[in-house]
């Protein structure tokens, strides 16, 4: 389901005096409640955009809190002249299996911002989009780091969608009146944090051999955490523990490398220990001795 960002008016558009003292918190000079209008914003939520990507349920309270104090604009064109709100308060809500945050927002009255007032309670001004930087992305597939594992966003496996999963807020920067919410061009305001890619660092600096190691490294360490993931899981499963293959499955995949390594080596002594190996081959030759001495 692609993510609808909009904004709707609060029925009257003044401020009770609560929401009053939350606005001069951020205003300079105190504001009357004649003088600001106020509304409400759907900013953001956990379901699949059109993007491909999502917010993580988990992270949107800590968004949620960034988000106050943050300005309003249009068009994600950040200039003060595109300045047209300010964000008071937030919070998390559910509703139908839906998390999102919700925002209060206010807008000084008089002047052009009567305009803005108009389409707002008009309709006409009601999509919205944010601009935030999230820091990390994991496959919802695997639950690796997005971009490590073979998953790609939008396609299908075993009847699931592929989708980015946005974690770690680390700054929120603004909303913005949009056309269209959540747009493919636009991805990178409301995703991760961005930061040069690596392989592009070695061709500016030429250094794209040791870039090519490196990657080469990464994929063979990646086999081998594979590797040891099955093995754990396959060692659990020969001693009968008891215990679900998808639950296992799921530990191993957030278990660090070292910790593996050591449960492995466990299991495997544990195994050894109640099913040792059998030589067949010894136990016929000593079966064979005793009958001929019996012979003889």
């Amino acid at each position: 389901m692609d993510i609808q960002k909009a904004t709707e008016a609060v029925s009257s558009g003044v401020p009770t005096a609560v929401q009053l003292e939350s606005i001069n918190t951020q205003a300079k000079a105190r504001l009357t409640a004649e003088q600001v209008y106020v509304f409400s914003l759907r900013l953001c939520d956990d379901q699949v955009d059109r993007d491909n990507e999502r917010f993580d349920t988990a992270a949107l309270p800590g968004l949620a809190k960034l988000f106050i104090g943050k300005t309003g604009i249009v068009d994600h064109r950040w200039s003060s002249d595109r300045q047209i709100a300010r964000i008071f308060e937030t919070q998390v809500v559910k509703e139908q299996g839906v998390s999102y945050v919700k925002a209060w927002a206010y807008i000084r009255r008089g002047g052009a911002n009567d305009e803005t007032i108009a389409d707002i309670e008009a309709g006409i001004k009601k999509e919205v989009s944010v601009g935030c930087a999230m820091g990390s992305a994991v496959c919802s597939v695997c639950g690796s780091e997005y971009g490590t594992c073979g998953h790609r966003k939008g396609e299908y496996y075993d009847g699931l969608r592929c989708c980015a999963v946005l974690q770690e807020p680390v700054d929120a920067y603004e909303f913005s009146f949009v056309a269209v919410p959540a747009q493919r061009e636009a991805g990178v305001l409301k995703g991760m944090r961005v930061s040069p890619a690596l392989k592009d660092l070695a061709e500016e600096f030429g250094v794209q051999g040791e870039y090519r190691a490196l990657l080469k490294e990464a994929q063979l360490g990646r086999q081998y955490r594979k590797e040891l993931e099955q093995s754990v899981v396959r060692l659990f499963q020969t001693l009968e523990l008891g215990t679900d293959y998808d639950v296992m499955h799921s530990i191993v995949k957030t278990a660090a490398a070292e910790d593996l390594m050591q449960l492995r080596d466990a299991l495997e002594a544990k195994t050894a220990e109640f099913l040792p190996a059998v030589t067949q081959l010894g136990g016929y030759r000593a079966q064979a001795e005793v009958e001929s001495g019996f012979l003889i």
